[in-house]
């Protein structure tokens, strides 16, 4: 036996509950292995000081799309459940829509270059970055050596090529914090 039920009782009955249309908070998808690096990263350095975290150049990569759906999902969630895992959706970068891609990087002490990306970044293309961009802000920034190029794990940056060329050059930069 079926019966349907009126759409407004259920969302009646659903205030009365606690619950209200909310829409879900975005947070990224991240492995569970990427999310114990991360853990081990912040336990490592939990005591850095102000003075300590001057020191790191930060870098990343981003897409800007033109055109994307706004990704709204409503779900109905207690107030203070916005958090729970069960109120999350979960978000991956997409490609489409048309769009440029851009590599950049900052300090505490200034804003480092903005570089378009053409294409899909492969560690040679990130080698160029690395060797045009990142070595000249490190050593212009950092003279004597004290700062840190901070990057995160995507392939490109773990790529044989990139290691070789960061032990290259290991007396005029700090090694990267990757994170």
């Amino acid at each position: 036996m079926q019966q349907s039920i009126c759409e407004a009782t259920t969302r009646t009955t659903l205030r009365r509950m606690g619950y209200n249309s909310r829409r879900a908070h975005r947070v990224p998808l991240i492995s569970t292995t990427n999310r114990k690096k991360r853990l081990q990263f912040a336990r490592a350095h939990q005591n850095w000081t102000v003075e300590d975290w001057k020191n790191v150049a930060w870098s990343d990569e981003s897409r800007f799309l033109l055109r994307h759906s706004d990704g709204r999902v409503r779900i109905w969630r207690k107030q203070n459940e916005n958090m729970d895992p069960s109120s999350l959706v979960t978000t991956v970068q997409a490609a489409g829509g048309g769009g440029v891609m851009v590599w950049g990087m900052f300090s505490w002490h200034t804003l480092g270059p903005l570089v378009p990306i053409g294409h899909r970044l492969n560690a040679t293309a990130y080698l160029s970055i690395v060797s045009d961009h990142v070595h000249p802000f490190m050593t212009t920034m950092y003279p004597s050596s004290d700062g840190y190029f901070q990057q995160d794990n995507a392939p490109c940056h773990k790529a044989r090529i990139i290691s070789n060329w960061f032990l290259e050059h290991d007396n005029e930069l700090n090694m990267t914090m990757s994170c």
